[in-house]
């Protein structure tokens, strides 16, 4: 094995950029995020450092949205990793529109996922809270004629950790499950 041990070092990245929203004390606040992911087809969980602002609207309304990010606002998006919420008010951040389920979502965001909280599983100072998706909003220019999410047409950001780089997404690599097909059925 050619392969050099690196530790116990976290190398899933990149992974898609998001800004999370939810309602405090009556106002929409923001905060950037690279650890959301997937947990069903039905929930995914959004990690957070327990100190952030947002987390307490988190906690007492049990809803939030995930704004996934592309290019055309990135740099708004950036933002909101660098303002603390508990210094200075994000409300006006983003023009946004209140979901159906009771989370503001971002109109500018061409997707964005409404949430209603299943848990939090704390860890290592981290809320990781489990959401079931209750909607999915998307922008028209971004489906396919199936009303699907187009991902040649819409392209994430993603975030790479430790060297805080911003990536599109782009090249098709191959079809899921077809790649090997001259070989025969899965075994």
């Amino acid at each position: 094995m050619s392969k050099k041990n690196i530790g116990a070092a976290l190398a899933l990245y990149p992974c898609p950029v998001v800004v999370v929203g939810a309602m405090v004390d009556g106002k929409p606040t923001w905060t950037l995020a690279a650890h959301a992911g997937i947990m069903a087809h039905s929930h995914l969980m959004v990690s957070l450092v327990g100190a952030h602002y947002i987390n307490r609207g988190i906690r007492e309304g049990g809803k939030l949205s995930v704004n996934v990010v592309d290019a055309s606002w990135l740099a708004e998006a950036d933002r909101m990793g660098t303002v603390s919420g508990h210094k200075a008010d994000k409300s006006e951040a983003f023009a946004w529109t209140m979901g159906e389920g009771g989370a503001p979502l971002i109109d500018e965001a061409k997707v964005s996922i409404e949430c209603s909280v299943d848990g939090n599983y704390e860890l290592e100072h981290f809320d990781n809270f489990i959401c079931k998706i209750t909607a999915t909003y998307a922008d028209e220019a971004v489906l396919n004629e199936k009303g699907k999410i187009d991902y040649h047409a819409f392209k994430p950001v993603l975030f790479e950790f430790p060297t805080y780089e911003y990536f599109l997404t782009g090249d098709k690599a191959g079809d899921c499950g077809k790649m090997n097909a001259q070989k025969g059925a899965a075994e």
